[in-house]
């Protein structure tokens, strides 16, 4: 929407899409570009409607125009304001209304719809139906203050039940706010309504009474007049239940810092009491001993007569006595004789000679819808009293002039010489726990009629005493005050005394409230106080003891008074305050930085004297408002007896609105003031519809404690959804985790617990990732991906407790490629179902295929999953039985009989392969050796070999002849005798190159084996013979021929030799003694001639015939 202003500007609270939304920003853009301002929301979704509701519009040529100034609300948008806007979404319960309203006007505080995004019309009052959800923002300044919040609910009852049965406040529904709570009470005629207050009682208060906690109940009925009738209670104090008629009005006024409890009270219907009177019935009546039953006519105007007896010694009479113990037939002459007539039960205890009355207690049975009074007549000796110790917790006294709150009015009266004086009217649930009186009492018991008789035993003995009356009283711990009143008319020269046990760490004031002074003719009135054995006297008019500590006695003695008629006696009321003694530990809290977060402080030990104090009100537990700031007092409270609870709300109104990368939860550093370590911290977190929570671990996996996995850090997390079933309990960084994440269905809260007397607040590090994702269709999905190392259990929720009915849990189980998984059911419990069945459910990922079984059908303990796969479980609705399993899987190397197989021929043919290899190589060796061995002669002089660098020519100063080739037998002679050329051997090289070969023609000896040649020993060297193998002993084969070691030819010292009968010395010249071949060398040719200088110079090589 675009709106124009004056030509001059344009307010743009479009989102664009046509409608505004929260999420958007709002901006007045001057078309001048002189002035430019944009708003953040919420503030410029009331800036807009601000705006808006100051122009009119109409609609042409299809846009809206401006037809009034809005300069107004331009001003309203370009003016800094100091407005809130508070949006809450109001979901009412079931049978239940909420209305909103302000006295505001609507310019100033408005109460607005928002649905769609878009913010619809305001009212300044609003009222949402039952089971509606409804968006509304608040747009006002301070709107917890200006905004009143009543929230009314029906309760209808038949004759037996109630539906609902309790009165229940949502947590935290609303906190903040003034709250009024209204419920308005049905049942049928004749029945009447028990309200019941277990946790507290009520105290009947006047009109403009204030109640000191902040709770006020009213009570409104109707009267037989049909006149509204309205009475205001406070709470702590008093009576634990109410009695209503079948229809009748609670309300709750609560104000913005309180608290409330869950249930509040509960409703159970009374049936309707048959009437035992009825014209033309009799009533059969037996007195009990010493027991006188008086039927009195109260209207004296009435007609109506009360018959004792049958036929002809029946009497009529207005006013009838029972007394004798015999059956008595009672009857009456009008039809409703219980609004003419009240009965008077009347019981003579005489304890002057021997008492054996053990517990005193009214008859129930006798005329129950009649007003009824019970009447006690005690009497001991003169010089002794009796004593009456009532049940606890006590008895509270009252002015005569009031009512008890259930309806049960205790009066006791004293017999002095001058007659009966009244002690006082007292109701139950006081500080009272025992009376004594001299010589002769009464006490009075009053029931009005349609009141159940509650049936309060107290104890009836005698005991000596020189007081006129002695009160004991126990004062309550804490800040009480607690008001008593003296006989009505103290006799003269008499003294009424009161015992005061005040509790440790406390001290206390007295404060006279009221006095009737008498006339004296003689002494004083005296006030004595007495502790310790000391006493102090003060006078009326005196200041009396403030601030002292201690148990204590207050003495009242009347003094010789003048009695006139019509005057009245001397009497007393006066106020005893306890308060706690000592300096409190004050600290102020603000919770303003902190978003959503609240916190509760409560005492673990009852019998402790802690006393705890928020904005100086005197608090039985700490409740502390989110975005408050408040200031707390700890007087007497050990650190170790109080419990620190923070609890943070998370809400996400919409998906689109919420983080979509996860919120981390973290527990924030709280006041160091505060007296006590934080040891809970709770977060609620509040789904969207068609939404789900996921958690998971910033750490990596998560860890469920389960048994034989519990968690072994000094924190636990317990996740649990709202209707209080546990999901499961997690660890706190563990390196065991096997869960990745968590989708939870509902609303979920997570408490983190501390062990001992850790610090929460000091836990370093984030608890828990949360994202808001779209709905899911099961209750509860784990992610789990199991560790090869350990098994991983999995358990239902609430194990070993009850999964929920018709619910829901979902594993989905990955495993890795290599590996299978083997899922046992250790322990599976069966209901027997009323409606549906229980199913277990295995499915692998991909397959069609799955497993199940029911509660009604067997199955195996043990399943082998070759991959992932998924496990679900739902429940029935229980007959009988509960529903819970617990599950292990453990993860095992998958063996492959395919890959086996042919791993294993593979092995084979590499096996012979290598084989065949090996027998190839060794053969082709030996050839190889074989052919490589040929036979060498080293002549004496100087050795030299072709190709030596020793050789003194090269090739262009060499004049010998150059061959074209050389036969094979030249190189290879010596294998010849292998093929049967026995007669030729390899010819002698002497190392110079010669010009013509000859035939060695010198001495030769063939052996005939083969194995080698013999040595002929009539000659010098061996002969040349192949020898194929020589002992170690006998030569050295190096791994090629030698070659000379040096250029001058010397042999003195070879590195190569070894220290054995080959190592030899030689001088220059001599022959080499180391064989270089297998073959023995040969002895140098003799020559055909005489030796001569030229066959010296050139020495030639006899070669083999070829």
């Amino acid at each position: 929407m675009l709106i124009v202003i004056e030509g001059q500007a344009t307010l743009n609270l479009s989102n664009g899409h046509g409608h505004a939304s929260e999420s958007q920003l709002y901006e007045v853009k001057f078309q001048d570009s002189f002035l430019r301002r944009t708003f953040d929301p919420p503030i410029g979704v009331k800036f807009g409607q601000a705006a808006l509701r100051h122009a009119q519009y109409v609609k042409q040529d299809g846009g809206l125009e401006k037809m009034g100034s809005l300069l107004i609300g331009l001003l309203l948008l370009l003016v800094p304001q100091t407005s809130d806007c508070l949006q809450l979404t109001v979901h009412p319960a079931e049978a239940s209304t909420v209305n909103l309203s302000t006295s505001l006007p609507l310019d100033q505080c408005s109460i607005c719809e928002f649905k769609d995004q878009v913010v619809g019309n305001c009212f300044t009052s609003l009222k949402i139906g039952s089971s509606e959800n409804v968006t509304v923002h608040l747009n006002c300044t301070e709107p917890r203050k200006a905004i009143s919040v009543q929230i009314e609910n029906r309760i209808e009852c038949t004759k037996t039940d109630c539906t609902p049965e309790r009165g229940i406040v949502p947590a935290s529904f609303l906190s903040g706010f003034n709250r009024k709570f209204v419920w308005e009470l049905m049942a049928p005629a004749e029945t009447t309504l028990a309200v019941n207050f277990s946790e507290y009682g009520l105290k009947k208060v006047a009109e403009g009474d204030t109640c000191d906690d902040g709770y006020r109940y009213t009570v409104d009925t109707k009267g037989s007049d049909a006149k509204q009738q309205s009475q205001p209670y406070c709470r702590n104090v008093g009576s634990a239940y109410v009695t209503l008629p079948n229809q009748a009005t609670l309300t709750l006024l609560v104000s913005q810092q309180e608290e409330l409890p869950l249930s509040l009270f509960t409703v159970m219907p009374q049936p309707p009491q048959k009437r035992a009177i009825v014209p033309g019935q009799s009533v059969k009546v037996t007195p009990e001993p010493n027991t006188r039953v008086i039927i009195s006519r109260k209207q004296a105007s009435s007609d109506c007569t009360v018959c004792v007896g049958e036929g002809p010694s029946q009497t009529c009479a207005p006013e009838q006595t029972l007394s004798e113990s015999l059956i008595t037939t009672v009857d009456f002459s009008c039809s409703k004789p219980q609004d003419v007539f009240s009965v008077e039960v009347n019981r003579d205890l005489d304890c002057s000679k021997d008492c054996n009355y053990n517990t005193i207690h009214p008859e129930s049975s006798i005329f129950e819808d009649f007003d009824r009074t019970f009447t006690w007549d005690m009497k001991v000796a003169p010089s002794m009293a009796f004593q009456l110790d009532f049940p606890a917790p006590g008895m509270r006294q009252i002015p005569s002039s009031d009512h008890c709150p259930d309806k049960h009015t205790y009066t006791i009266l004293m017999y002095a010489r001058a007659g009966a004086v009244s002690l006082g009217t007292f109701c139950r649930n006081g500080t009272i726990s025992r009376m004594q009186v001299l010589y002769k009492g009464r006490v009075t018991l009053e029931v009005p009629r349609d009141t159940d008789l509650i049936s309060s035993d107290f104890k009836y003995s005698r005991t000596s005493g020189s007081a006129s009356a002695v009160v004991d009283a126990t004062l309550p711990r804490g800040q009480t005050n607690t008001d008593f009143f003296s006989a009505r008319d103290i006799p003269s020269d008499s003294v009424m005394k009161w015992n005061f046990v005040v509790p440790p760490m406390h001290n206390f004031t007295i404060q006279f409230l009221s006095c009737v002074k008498p006339e004296c003719q003689s002494k004083e009135v005296k006030v004595t106080y007495q502790q310790n054995k000391v006493s102090i006297e003060k006078a009326l008019t005196d200041e009396q003891p403030t601030n002292y500590q201690g148990d204590f006695s207050l003495s009242l003695k009347n003094c010789d008074a003048v009695r006139k008629a019509g005057v009245a006696g001397f009497s007393l009321s006066y106020r005893v305050s306890v308060f706690r003694s000592g300096y409190p530990d004050n600290c102020t809290v603000d919770l303003q930085r902190f978003q959503g977060l609240s916190l509760q402080i409560e005492n673990t030990n009852p019998a402790s004297f802690c006393e705890f104090r928020m904005d100086s009100v005197v608090q039985e537990k700490i409740v502390v408002p989110a975005g408050s700031k408040v200031n707390l007092s700890f007087l007497d409270c050990p650190s170790d007896e109080l419990l620190l609870t923070a609890t943070q709300t998370i809400e996400c109104q919409n998906l689109s609105s919420c983080s979509v990368n996860g919120i981390l939860l973290t527990i924030p550093s709280l006041d160091l003031c505060l007296p006590t370590p934080l040891r809970q911290f709770r977060w609620d977190l509040r789904v969207p519809e068609q939404g789900s929570v996921e958690l998971s671990s910033p750490q990596g996996s998560l860890h469920q404690s389960v048994p034989e996995q519990e968690c072994d850090g000094s924190v636990s997390l317990l996740v649990s959804d709202t209707d209080g079933s546990n999901i499961g309990r997690f660890c706190y960084r563990s390196n065991q985790g096997t869960i990745q994440k968590v989708q939870i269905f509902s609303n979920v809260t997570i408490s983190a617990k501390a062990d001992g007397t850790k610090d929460l607040s000091q836990q370093q590090g984030s608890i828990f990732n949360i994202s808001f994702k779209s709905e899911i269709t099961e209750t509860l999905i784990y992610t789990v991906s199991p560790l090869v190392s350990t098994s991983v259990l999995l358990a239902t929720p609430s194990w070993p407790g009850a999964m929920q009915s018709d619910s829901t849990v979902s594993w989905i189980v990955t495993i890795p490629e290599e590996y299978s998984a083997e899922l046992l059911f250790i322990n599976v419990s069966q209901p027997r179902c009323e409606r549906g069945h229980t199913r277990v459910a295995i499915q692998e990922m991909g397959s069609s295929e799955e497993e199940s079984f029911r509660e009604d059908e067997r199955y195996n303990d043990k399943y082998d999953i070759q991959s992932s796969f998924y496990l679900n479980m739902s429940n029935c609705e229980p007959e009988h039985g509960t529903f819970a399993a617990l599950s292990k899987i453990s993860l095992q190397k998958k063996t492959r009989k395919l890959l086996s197989i042919i791993l294993a021929v593979v092995g084979a043919l590499l096996a012979v392969m290598v084989i065949i290899l090996a027998v190839v190589c060794v053969v082709v060796r030996k050839k190889k050796r074989l052919i490589n061995r040929s036979s060498i002669y080293i002549p004496k002089g100087p050795v030299s070999l072709p190709g030596d660098a020793s050789y003194s020519k090269n090739r262009g100063e060499n004049d010998s002849p150059v061959y074209a080739s050389i036969d094979d037998t030249m190189v290879y002679g010596h294998l010849l005798a292998q093929d049967g050329h026995t007669d030729r051997r390899p010819g002698n090289f002497n190392g110079q190159q010669v010009g013509t070969y000859r035939t060695f023609t010198g001495p030769m000896e063939t052996s005939s084996k083969e194995s080698g040649c013999e040595l002929d020993s009539g000659q010098g060297p061996e002969k040349d013979a192949y020898r194929p193998f020589l002992a170690p002993s006998e030569t050295f084969i190096p791994a090629r021929p030698r070659t000379p070691l040096d250029a001058v030819d010397s042999m003195g010292w070879d590195r190569r030799m070894m220290d054995n009968e080959l190592y030899t010395f030689k001088n220059p010249a001599d022959p080499n003694p180391i064989r270089l071949s297998a073959v023995e060398p040969l002895p140098p040719p003799e020559p055909e001639d005489s030796w001569s200088e030229s066959d010296e110079a050139e020495p030639q090589y006899d070669m083999p015939d070829m």
